[in-house]
């Protein structure tokens, strides 16, 4: 009998100094990474589901749509429905898609992906992912590319589930990301609705959302987004996640992150309850293709490019 291929698609194995990880042809999505032996985000086997974004690129867009629906310079464009309890369309459509591969070395692995003609997101662009493991860490540089003759909205995140260090299941994994700490350095919170839809922003100074001083993550749940942030003089910005063990990860990307968004994953399934507490640093939150807010026009063309990075310290 034939050996058929993993649920997720070829495997593509990277490594460089204390740092592995394993790269999918399905999403061109984290499925490990590691550093001295030890989980940086939650991991998943080569048939496990994805559940809960494990890892994956979210593209053309992060987060939600409200109703699915948005209008984009004059033309209003439907989705289809993905999350029908809250009536939006979530993480675009990279995810369920098998990237092709461009190129393969020891440390990066480079992979492209061209949408079909959705009628919800008709433009005509190819988006090329390279992760590549250096001795500094893990570092993920997304490419979109208009290749039509209009204007292409555009938007991205990627949505790593660090790991707590812990292996707990179900409830139990609020208690031991209680024991974690997190600093996102930022001045403004997102507020949201029941669908969880932006309804405006308030001030993280005297609020539970206030992560600027690296607090226990006792104050749970969060499913939030935070804005207005803390970029460095080189551009970057980071959020970092503190360990009981002393493994201090550091998540972040270039002057195109303009916010956060961190899931403790509180009250999920436990069969889809990662291990951890997810940090997504997105170049724009949710329902941007609305909004307007922070989203990227990309003209015929031209090119959008993010840098991001996973890197991690044992202290």
């Amino acid at each position: 009998m034939t050996k058929t291929m993993p649920r997720t698609g070829q495997q593509y194995s990277i490594s460089c100094g204390d740092y592995e990880a394993v790269i999918t042809e399905l999403g061109a999505t984290m499925r490990k990474v590691t550093y001295q032996g030890k989980n940086v985000i939650v991991p998943l086997g080569p048939d496990d589901p994805v559940t809960c974004c494990h890892g994956q690129l979210l593209v053309p867009f992060p987060n939600r749509i409200a109703a699915g629906t948005y209008e984009f310079e004059g033309t209003t464009y439907t989705l289809p429905i993905d999350e029908h309890d809250r009536n939006t369309a979530i993480h675009g459509y990279g995810y369920r898609a098998f990237w092709k591969l461009e190129s393969l070395s020891e440390t990066s692995v480079t992979q492209s992906w061209r949408p079909p003609f959705l009628l919800g997101y008709p433009f005509n662009i190819t988006v090329y992912a390279t992760h590549e493991i250096t001795e500094d860490g893990l570092k993920i540089t997304v490419t979109a590319e208009n290749n039509g003759d209009v204007d292409a909205p555009w938007a991205l995140a990627i949505h790593p589930w660090l790991d707590n260090g812990f292996n707990g299941y179900g409830d139990e994994i609020d208690g031991q990301n209680a024991q974690c700490r997190l600093t996102v350095p930022a001045e403004t919170h997102v507020t949201v609705d029941e669908n969880l839809i932006p309804t405006g922003t308030e001030p993280v100074a005297g609020t539970k959302y206030d992560l600027n001083s690296n607090p226990l993550l006792t104050e749970q749940p969060f499913d939030d987004a935070w804005t207005d942030l803390k970029h460095d003089a080189d551009g970057t910005v980071t959020a970092t996640f503190t360990r009981p063990d002393g493994l201090v990860i550091k998540v972040g990307g270039d002057e195109t992150i303009t916010s956060f968004q961190v899931c403790t994953g509180t009250g999920f399934p436990a069969y889809m309850h990662p291990a951890g507490t997810a940090v997504e640093p997105q170049t724009a939150y949710a329902n941007a293709f609305n909004t307007g807010k922070d989203l990227i026009v990309i003209k015929p063309g031209e090119s959008s490019t993010t840098t991001l990075f996973i890197k991690a310290e044992q202290h």
